[in-house]
């Protein structure tokens, strides 16, 4: 069955010309985020796994049409439509420099994604996931304090719960944007190494200029961040890579566990952890 999504300007782009069936069928690797540029900054590593690699292909979903952008700079006299164009271009430009398999832009407005339920949304991700059956899946994290990020993974996730077993992915990652994982226990941290291709990463970055030029520089603080992973993961030993994306793992929730369950675990054995340490090191007496 074709692929039909529900906004009627939705924007597929398959950066070498093949075949949108074939691009999607060949999918190893999906990642589905909220806005523009998300892809770039949580799933880097699916882009790095990927690259040049003719077994394993990178697509990505886009999931809102970028409307809410901040707009300063040289992009503070644009209207909605122009900054919408500039912001589905910038996105086309990242998929073409990390040689993505496919690139979909849904075109979501972000209020959908926070209404219940967003039926239209899952309805595309699902059809997605049918014609891709990706190994791995990167999203947001349930802990992200955007209301979109979180709103997305959830799609996500009732998208993957309406596939039969045999098509579900291996592995469900939410990864870090508007919140970092650092806080989670190191034993449920996944652990993503990006150190590779540096130049790469810069380069998908830096084409979304009307992020940049307005005053976000995400492009800086995403490569600090991930520094910073990789220098503070470990407290007794040289870094052992030098940047780290870490992930929440949310696989478990396609068997029916709750979102709210899984998130709860993983405060509990943060609180867990962090007042053991305060009750064992406390002067006693």
């Amino acid at each position: 069955m074709p692929l039909r999504l529900t906004e009627e300007h939705a924007d597929v782009f398959v950066p070498d010309g093949t075949g949108l069936e074939g691009a999607l069928s060949r999918t190893t690797h999906l990642a589905i985020g909220a806005h523009q540029d998300d892809l770039e900054l949580m799933a880097a590593h699916g882009v790095l796994e990927c690259f040049q690699d003719a077994a394993r292909w990178f697509s990505g979903v886009v999931v809102t049409d970028g409307g809410g952008s901040v707009k300063g700079g040289p992009y503070a006299s644009h209207s909605r439509e122009q900054l919408l164009a500039a912001r589905r271009l910038e996105q086309r430009k990242a998929a073409y420099v990390g040689e993505y398999s496919a690139l979909l832009q849904l075109g979501h407005a972000s209020q959908r994604l926070k209404d219940t339920p967003a039926l239209g949304v899952v309805s595309d991700l699902e059809q997605v996931l049918r014609h891709c059956s990706p190994q791995v899946v990167y999203t947001h994290n349930l802990a992200d304090k955007h209301d979109t990020h979180v709103a997305v993974a959830l799609c996500v996730v009732a998208a993957c719960r309406r596939l039969p077993e045999s098509l579900w992915p291996e592995r469900i990652i939410g990864c870090e944007v508007w919140r970092d994982l650092d806080w989670l226990c190191d034993a449920d941290k996944i652990v993503m190494p990006v150190d590779e291709r540096e130049h790469l990463h810069a380069a998908l970055l830096g084409v979304f200029d009307s992020q940049i030029a307005s005053g976000k520089r995400y492009d800086l603080a995403a490569a600090g961040r991930r520094r910073a992973n990789a220098t503070f993961f470990d407290a007794q030993g040289a870094d052992g890579d030098g940047a780290l994306i870490w992930g929440m793992d949310l696989t478990p929730l396609l068997t029916g566990l709750a979102a709210e369950d899984l998130l709860k675990q993983h405060i509990a054995r943060f609180e867990g952890e962090v007042t053991a340490r305060l009750s064992r090191l406390s002067p006693k007496g």
